[in-house]
């Protein structure tokens, strides 16, 4: 029996996130983008209701094309708000499409997205030991620097706990458990 961290529980979409996705990097821009995309809609709700809807929200948001997002105009969002399959908060949906602008901006002006937020790593993930869920934190200065540095390029919807957890999903930090059977694969990894 292979033992999980405790958060994934026994949803099976959970724990096939959990043993396929959850910590393993990323370090292509659109990818990391759509990570971050879900995190800001998360914020406030289960990261289980998101995985749920995730497929909607691919639908609804041209399959988290960073390149279309930026276009979307205000019939676009009256859609979207009235759309029963996605979260229709349209604070969020106005920020991923100011931050799908903003992305295309890093894109133009720097060696891309992802790049740019390995750097607040170090470019490498750090490699956590955490025992218990209680252990891990919801916010450590990586993210709290990297929050700040996506609001001063005009970011919205981002805090350092959406920061964290984006760095968590896309490997930017080791934080399975170390009873965790991904543990000792993603430190080996390394």
């Amino acid at each position: 029996m292979l033992h999980r961290c405790d958060w994934c529980g026994t949803d099976p979409l959970y724990t096939k996130y959990h043993d396929e996705e959850w910590g393993v990097p990323i370090y292509n821009d659109k990818q990391m983008f759509a990570h971050l995309f879900l995190e800001s809609f998360q914020a406030g709700l289960s990261w289980l209701t998101i995985l749920k809807k995730r497929d909607n929200f691919a639908k609804a948001f041209a399959n988290f094309n960073p390149e279309k997002i930026a276009f979307f105009t205000e019939s676009d969002i009256n859609k979207l708000v009235l759309n029963s399959d996605i979260i229709r908060h349209r604070g969020k949906i106005e920020a991923v499409i100011n931050n799908a602008q903003k992305f295309l901006e890093i894109q133009e002006k720097t060696n891309g997205f992802a790049n740019m937020l390995w750097d607040f790593v170090d470019g490498s993930p750090i490699q956590n030991s955490w025992q218990k869920m209680e252990d891990i934190p919801s916010i450590t200065p990586e993210s709290e620097k990297m929050a700040k540095h996506l609001k001063k390029l005009g970011f919205k919807f981002i805090g350092a706990t959406t920061c964290y957890a984006h760095m968590q999903a896309t490997g930017m930090v080791n934080d399975h458990l170390t009873h965790c059977f991904k543990h000792k694969l993603l430190y080996k990894k390394l």
